[in-house]
């Protein structure tokens, strides 16, 4: 089948087919006398572990990881609950650093008058460094 067809069939864009061939997260697809990629069912089984997979949260590196133990027929469970267990540790910081998020803008909005006047609490704190705030450069956490 071709690139759009496997696409509709395992609910992975045509475009993320295309990059997770290109990371080598896939491996190319065959390719027909064309030059077209041709795609077998198994390819789409693949891609819908993936899309699964994604669904879940778990990042490109953290696919490759569970794609390389799925494939593995002498894996052990154990190396794949660990990484499970990983992701799940790393979800819920996102839940708590999303939770002290909303409590923040919360507290912001509830002191925003949201009137006729210019003065904004909002603006001003995010315009203003408090005293305690730790300005060192994070990277930004998240699926990737």
């Amino acid at each position: 089948m071709n690139i759009g067809q496997a696409a509709k069939s395992s609910g992975v864009s045509a475009k993320m087919i295309r990059y997770y061939e290109q990371t080598g997260l896939i491996p190319p697809a065959d390719r027909r006398a064309s030059g077209y990629r041709d795609y077998a069912d198994t390819d789409v089984h693949m891609l819908r572990f993936i899309r699964r997979a994604r669904d879940l949260g778990f990042s490109v590196a953290e696919i490759g990881e569970l794609l390389g133990l799925w494939r593995d027929k002498d894996r052990h469970s154990a190396d794949v609950k660990r990484i499970a267990s990983d992701h799940i540790g790393a979800l819920e910081e996102k839940i708590r650093d999303m939770q002290d998020m909303v409590a923040t803008l919360s507290d912001l909005v509830a002191s925003c008058r949201g009137d006729h006047r210019a003065e904004c609490p909002i603006l001003a704190r995010l315009e203003t460094d408090p005293p305690d705030e730790d300005l060192t450069v994070l990277p930004r956490r998240g699926a990737v």
